[in-house]
């Protein structure tokens, strides 16, 4: 089982992914959200320069953002800048459309851009909006054809399983484990979210509250998203709803996913602390001992990598203490 983070993408990630290298984190992934965070690849090249040994990428690229080529060309940069490091999970887009008011995309579409990045990278000329395109780069220009780097895909699903088999170097999933993806490939990597709790310490305490409830919080985001009413079986769903249905309709994407697994905004505050027992008991919160134990039923589950994000105003302690869980090792 590896270890890794994630990182809602931010200024000061650069210092947080030297951390995470010193206390034996695999890989660290930011996310690709511009509404919400800095330019994923911008940060990335920052993680390189301070770095030599973790893993980096981006988890997950959504493809409607950028030209296949503009994402060819920054992996080019980055594989130049951190060779054998370089890491990509492309997927159909959670908040990286929905807070631009946007669904996510088919998988039909996501599985011609995975092509397209991979004809690319290979050094082959391939087709895109109807033209022929090709990597023109000359040396010195990031790193030379072919570059080979890991294309995880972020998959949810029948469909989105049957792209990370036909295209994928694995499956990245979110909160959930996928038990199909076993059968598919062996790289199985999951984002997980929580706290590791002190000795004594409640869930809800302040301290707690501020670092689990951004990840609780999601629970009302996604399930909103996705089948509307539904999230009134939530604790707190029914006000969270009525809070966030005070909106426009065609503003309501803005109220729902500002802050996103940063902090609570103002429709999720007076409902976090109601929240998190029931969404700590799906995250990897608790004693450390805990969580250690959770790490290794998710390892029963077919997990191969967690991938781990801290959250709340204290990034340097999550990080320390979900490094001692399982006893990491820089």
């Amino acid at each position: 089982m590896d270890i890794s983070c994630a990182f809602a993408t931010a200024s000061d990630t650069p210092a947080h992914v030297e951390l995470a290298e010193t206390l034996g984190y695999r890989h660290a992934w930011l996310y690709d959200s511009p509404a919400l965070y800095p330019d994923v690849w911008m940060v990335l090249t920052r993680c390189a320069e301070r770095t030599t040994r973790i893993g980096l990428g981006p988890g997950v690229l959504v493809p409607s953002l950028r030209h296949p080529m503009v994402n060819a060309a920054a992996i080019a940069e980055l594989a130049h800048q951190a060779p054998g490091r370089v890491v990509v999970a492309v997927g159909p887009g959670f908040t990286g459309r929905m807070a631009l008011g946007q669904r996510p995309m088919p998988w039909r579409k996501v599985a011609e851009y995975v092509r397209c990045l991979r004809a690319l990278l290979a050094g082959d000329t391939a087709e895109w909006e109807g033209a022929k395109i090709s990597m023109l780069h000359l040396p010195g220009f990031g790193a030379s054809r072919p570059i080979e780097v890991p294309i995880l895909i972020g998959a949810e699903g029948p469909k989105g399983l049957a792209v990370a088999a036909e295209l994928g170097d694995g499956v990245f999933s979110a909160a959930v484990p996928q038990p199909d993806a076993v059968n598919l490939t062996d790289w199985r990597a999951l984002l997980c979210f929580g706290t590791v709790l002190d000795d004594g310490e409640e869930l809800t305490s302040a301290r707690a509250v501020d670092a689990a409830g951004p990840g609780a919080v999601v629970l009302y985001h996604a399930v909103y998203e996705r089948a509307g009413a539904a999230v009134d079986n939530f604790p707190g769903g029914q006000g969270w709803r009525a809070a966030v249905e005070a909106f426009p309709e065609d503003e309501r994407h803005l109220a729902i996913h500002a802050g996103h697994l940063v902090q609570a905004n103002p429709r999720d505050e007076p409902y976090v602390a109601e929240l998190i027992p029931l969404a700590s008991s799906m995250a990897l919160t608790g004693t450390a001992e805990h969580v250690a134990e959770k790490i290794a039923g998710l390892a029963e589950q077919g997990v191969t990598e967690i991938v781990y994000q801290p959250a709340g105003s204290a990034i340097e302690r999550e990080l320390e203490a979900f490094a001692n869980a399982p006893g990491l090792t820089g």
